[in-house]
């Protein structure tokens, strides 16, 4: 199972690093596996560390892969050197175990030296999911065909027309706006 979660890292001279990241869990480590080039895998190499964000902030998820809200506050990460989310439900402090090298998308095998919980998980909410799928999407338009995108799109509109927040409905117009962008280079 892949866990949709926000990573943190930091660099050698504590810059954060923000980063959407699908993560599973396999014996009781943290495997993460980022496509290269990537800031996150750069980090993690030099820091042997990084942290996982649970949030039901979906700004977060559509702000990092739109590039419209890429600084969200951060804090010390309570045992490595990085950094976490400043409004986090939760967090997963990861220590580097193993890393298993490919030139295209390395596994880094994560052992989860600590964790803390900053707030309860309040459920889920259909409009926030529609988001992460929509951020996913986004994240892929340049291997997608328009019909693709604009099925997805509005499939998942459903879900924000009936269920979304302020946050919610945000996030979505980040969204909406790459996929114009996206297009738009396409025509020129």
């Amino acid at each position: 199972m892949i866990y949709e979660t926000i990573v943190t890292t930091a660099d050698r001279d504590g810059r954060p690093h923000i980063a959407p990241m699908g993560v599973r869990f396999e014996e009781g480590l943290a495997i993460l596996a980022p496509f290269r080039p990537s800031t996150t895998l750069d980090n993690v190499i030099a820091t042997k560390s990084a942290v996982i964000n649970l949030t039901t902030d979906v700004r977060v998820f559509a702000g990092c892969v739109t590039g419209i809200a890429r600084d969200w506050p951060t804090i010390a990460a309570s045992t490595v050197p990085s950094v976490r989310l400043a409004s986090t439900l939760a967090h997963i402090e990861l220590r580097l175990a193993e890393l298993l090298d490919d030139e295209t998308r390395p596994t880094l095998r994560m052992e989860c030296v600590h964790r803390e919980t900053h707030a309860p998980f309040p459920g889920f909410n259909r409009a926030q999911a529609a988001v992460v799928e929509g951020a996913i999407l986004v994240s892929r338009l340049f291997m997608l065909p328009p019909e693709k995108i604009d099925s997805e799109v509005a499939y998942l509109r459903i879900a924000i027309d009936k269920t979304a927040g302020d946050a919610e409905r945000e996030a979505w117009q980040w969204l909406l706006q790459a996929i114009e962008t996206h297009r738009a280079k396409a025509v020129t």
